[in-house]
């Protein structure tokens, strides 16, 4: 069993829960970059939560090589399964030959399509997860690509899961201060606190790069470059805050003001150019 590429616009990568515990390497976790939207995915089919699927910004056409379960999380928008609109957050089933359309996202950024025994490219590293910094991993999709599909071992608990709604005001995420906030003056801790950011379009899976007021540092000089995490709030030469994502380097150079709750990183997986991230101060664990 296998789906075949024939079309796409943006990028698909196949991502699964990452390579943990590998930093020592100089390799990042990685993974997927929603992985509460991959994790319903994999539910909805009776996958094991580490099975591989396909992360989508924009839009794919998928066709499968025979019958198969698929299913579309994440963020909404349309799917059409030959021409047909089908809805996502529940079980769909493909016939041989069957064109499954994953449409740009109506709101957010980021689409999962999961397939029933999940996807078996090779692993490098123990993961199927497309490293975007380090070039680890399956090659990003191309029209054409040929997604080899596992033996379905597992079953659902549930044919149809609700994947949550995406609001359309402020984004607001928590966030524990330090390990360098005392790098900066007051008044900036105060402002990355009360300003809404908006997110860039140079934003990525390395990082959420946020444009507003320069955030004015108390030291000065050069910091040695230490172990940064996803969610690490860095602070750039430009005094703007980039929230590092699943694909971030394992140690970094600009001082660290902040980390974003883990759990809220997922959030920022569909944080779209344009839309506006407030920081909510969290006590420290």
């Amino acid at each position: 069993m296998s789906l075949r590429v024939t079309a796409l616009t943006g990028s698909a990568l196949v991502q699964d829960t990452g390579r943990p515990g590998r930093t020592g390497l100089g390799v990042t976790p990685s993974g997927s970059f929603d992985r509460n939207a991959a994790r319903q995915a994999n539910v909805l089919l009776g996958n094991p939560p580490d099975a591989a699927v396909l992360e989508v910004v924009g839009s794919v056409t998928v066709r499968a090589t025979r019958a198969t379960a698929v299913a579309v999380t994440g963020a909404p928008g349309p799917v059409q399964c030959e021409g047909i609109p089908v809805d996502t957050g529940q079980v769909l089933l493909l016939q041989d030959g069957d064109e499954l359309t994953v449409g740009p996202p109506a709101l957010g950024v980021r689409r999962v399509l999961a397939v029933a025994g999940g996807l078996t490219p090779d692993p490098v590293l123990g993961s199927r997860a497309t490293d975007t910094l380090s070039g680890l991993g399956p090659a990003p999709v191309t029209v054409g690509t040929l997604l080899p599909v596992g033996l379905r071992t597992g079953h659902p608990v549930t044919t149809r899961i609700e994947t949550g709604v995406l609001g359309v005001g402020d984004l607001t995420v928590r966030l524990v201060l330090g390990p360098r906030d005392d790098w900066f003056t007051p008044e900036a801790v105060s402002m990355l606190l009360g300003t809404g950011w908006t997110v860039s379009p140079r934003s990525d899976r390395i990082g959420v790069r946020l444009d507003g007021p320069s955030l004015e540092r108390a030291v000065a000089g050069e910091l040695e470059s230490e172990p940064v995490v996803r969610g690490s709030v860095q602070v750039t030469t430009a005094g703007l805050p980039v929230v590092l994502g699943p694909d971030h380097p394992v140690t970094g150079g600009y001082p660290v003001i902040g980390v974003v709750v883990d759990a809220d990183t997922d959030l920022l997986a569909q944080a779209a150019p344009g839309r506006r991230v407030r920081f909510r101060r969290h006590p420290a664990p």
